[in-house]
């Protein structure tokens, strides 16, 4: 789930819009070609499934948090 809110944007010469994440889950890495993927696009991956593993993992039992790390794994 994702919040869509207009910001303003120092510089811009109007409001633009601006998105929030607000439900965090893994990226099934098995639907991922890295090789397709631009270096930017494999950082916000691995800085998503990091802010996902950062975000969840003291909320899960350790089964679960080792099933975490592994889907969250950086690319």
């Amino acid at each position: 789930m994702v919040v869509c809110a207009g910001e303003d944007i120092e510089g811009g010469e109007r409001k633009m819009m601006g998105f929030e994440t607000l439900t965090l889950a893994p990226i099934d890495l098995n639907l991922v070609e890295p090789g397709l993927l631009t270096q930017d696009e494999r950082n916000w991956l691995n800085a998503y499934h990091a802010r996902v593993r950062d975000s969840l993992s003291h909320l899960v039992d350790e089964d679960t948090r080792a099933w975490l790390d592994k889907a969250t794994r950086s690319i």
